[in-house]
């Protein structure tokens, strides 16, 4: 299996057993790598009775076929199973140096299954496989659990999964750290790795990745680092970082101001990527293989934000922390970033629930009697730093916030309050100013997400012609589900090789590389039906979880228009766009299922079966 290491490594946490198996061929030649592979094999492991936070739900970690490669970009590993935030299919990808490191080791993925009688990690040395007791590592922060292991397991080289007191305490929107401050934020993974009793995962490897044709490969690789190298957007991010887009995306609407209900934020110009270049950036961050260096390194050295050199926020933490509180003050903003990160804990939850909580109490809905006295209000950065760390404890007001954006509105009664979308909250981009990205939160397998389709650029100017995925009016509806879906299945592709979805490589310099280190014959429409296979397979998972169609909504807060900004009073037609999606896709419109005869010319025909008898 020509770039594969053919091998999946299981552990059952219950009795301590360690076994290789070989990879599942077919699973393979559908759904590749990644998120998709990981589906699939979650598939067959899992259904509505399995608790999220049971030993039943396995916590699958998979790499793809081009990571650990010279492929530029490509240095991520994906996490994955029923998540406890949503109660339906749960991904994350990061980046770093991780997944790497797991495919030099001698594995493509990795199945953790049942929950250890006490806190342990996992140490991967080649085929040295072992689990080591951590009641010493229990309770520290994530980046103090990174460096005691590194000390433990062989020193610099060795690469760390680990989890924090968040994690440790149920925060439902727990995450899972390695390197520079990547994380596996969202889904609540960290919490399924919490609940097993496994602090880490660390790993260490010597092998190399097979290639069917190494010369092709490493000529466009070669090619595509180059044409990275000279890219516009790829200067502009390593300059400024993903924030450097602040000021553009607040003209379009596209930031989202006091959690999603105000058009404008003139004061968010003090948050951005070219204000953090000229004040607190110290120097830039990278993971494996990858010319970007989009990692902000900061350091604050004085004021009561004080904090050592350290990993900075991105775009995403600094609307959720800055822009949907209004708060302005970037060194506070790092500060709460920092605090997250430390606690292991996904900072557009976070942000996103103490900005409905702030919303709630700004509306009379709740008062400091639901809080234990705490006085909620717009703006304040110290007042979010005491909420963050109540949550990460779980103390007093911080076990509701710790539920997470949809339980903390259900909890007063007000469910259509709550920005989010099957249990997630949103992130950081505005359907009201993009139509496109309703579509895309409405219908994302793992509750709201931009990383499924990032369609926000694509309506800003930067289609994908060789895919049929052209620009057009952002606040329009004509041609956008076609299109749309076409995005997703190009993403849910990238994010089985696995793939930042940050650099712009051109396309066919993308299914080169995984022709040639697969032996595969792909072209552009093959690549993008192995992409709507792993669309296909996430919605089937999620139909045997218990989605229903009814939950296919963006939340009413959304479907308010905004009187001022750059959203122009636009609010998506979810209406429109959702049956013209359903008939592209080829899913029925009244349950949600994809008909059988598309499962078929996806090459689905198992679960054609097993959906439809």
């Amino acid at each position: 299996m020509h770039g594969y290491m053919g091998k999946l490594l299981t552990v059952d946490l219950s009795d301590g057993a360690i076994t290789v198996q070989s990879l599942n061929e077919e699973y393979v030649r559908r759904y590749v790598g990644g998120s998709g592979l990981a589906c699939r094999y979650l598939y067959d492991m899992i259904s509505a009775e399995t608790d999220p936070l049971g030993p039943e739900n396995p916590l699958i970690f998979m790499a793809g076929p081009l990571v650990g490669t010279a492929a530029p970009s490509c240095g991520r590993f994906t996490v994955s199973a029923r998540s406890p935030l949503t109660g339906l299919w749960g991904e994350s990808n990061a980046g770093g140096f991780w997944g790497p490191e797991l495919r030099f080791a001698g594995y493509d993925g990795l199945i953790i299954r049942g929950k250890a009688s006490a806190p342990v990690y996992l140490r991967i040395v080649d085929d040295d496989v072992r689990l080591v007791e951590a009641d010493h590592l229990w309770g520290l922060s994530t980046y103090e659990t990174r460096d005691r292991i590194k000390e433990e397991s062989g020193g610099k080289r060795t690469r760390v999964a680990c989890i924090g007191p968040a994690a440790e305490n149920g925060v439902l929107y727990a995450g899972i750290m390695n390197a520079h401050g990547r994380m596996n934020g969202r889904s609540g993974l960290g919490t399924v790795m919490g609940s097993k009793n496994l602090k880490a995962v660390a790993v260490l490897g010597s092998q190399r990745v097979p290639l069917a044709d190494g010369v092709t490969f490493k000529a466009i690789a070669r090619e595509t680092r180059e044409f990275l190298s000279d890219d516009m957007s790829t200067l502009i991010l390593n300059a400024t970082g993903t924030s450097g887009n602040m000021d553009y995306f607040m003209l379009l609407g596209c930031t989202p101001v006091r959690y999603f209900t105000q058009g404008e934020f003139p004061e968010s110009s003090a948050l951005s990527g070219a204000v953090m270049a000229e004040t607190i950036l110290t120097g830039t961050s990278t993971c494996y293989g990858c010319p970007v260096a989009c990692g902000r390194t900061i350091e604050v050295t004085e004021g009561k934000y004080a904090m050592p050199e350290t990993d900075g926020p991105e775009y995403e933490s600094i609307c959720a922390l800055g822009t949907v509180l209004l708060i302005d003050n970037l060194e506070a903003v790092s500060h709460m970033d920092h605090l997250c990160d430390l606690a292991g804990m996904d900072t557009i939850d976070m942000g996103m629930v103490i900005g409905l909580a702030t919303y709630l109490y700004d509306q009379g809905i709740i008062s400091s009697r639901d809080t234990g006295g705490i006085e909620l209000r717009w703006g304040d950065p110290d007042l979010a730093i005491r909420l963050i760390e109540m949550t990460t404890k779980r103390e007093g007001f911080g076990e509701l916030l710790a539920q997470g954006s949809l339980r903390l509105a259900q909890h007063f009664g007000v469910e259509e309050l709550a920005v989010q979308v099957n249990g997630q909250a949103l992130a950081m981009h505005d359907p009201r100013s993009i139509s496109a990205m309703g579509l895309v939160y409405a219908t994302s397998p793992r509750g709201a997400c931009h990383n499924q389709s990032d369609m926000y650029w694509v309506d800003m100017g930067r289609p994908i012609e060789a895919l049929g995925i052209p620009t057009t009016d952002r606040f329009g509806i004509e041609g956008k589900s076609a299109i749309t879906a076409r995005h997703q299945d190009w993403r849910s592709l990238g994010n089985a090789l696995i793939q930042c979805t940050l650099p712009n490589p051109p396309v066919q310099n993308v299914i080169g590389m995984l022709a040639a280190a697969t032996g595969w014959d792909l072209d552009n429409e093959k690549a993008l039906w192995l992409g709507e296979g792993i669309w296909n397979i996430k919605r089937a998972l999620n139909l045997r979880l218990g989605w229903s169609r009814e939950r296919e909504k963006l939340p009413d807060l959304l479907m308010t228009p905004l009187a001022e900004g750059g959203t122009e009073g636009n609010v998506p037609d979810m209406e429109a766009l959702l049956r013209d999606y359903y008939h592209h896709r080829g899913w029925d419109m009244r349950t949600g299922k994809p008909e059988r005869q598309r499962l078929e010319a996806l090459g689905m025909e198992d679960i054609a079966v097993d959906m439809h008898g």
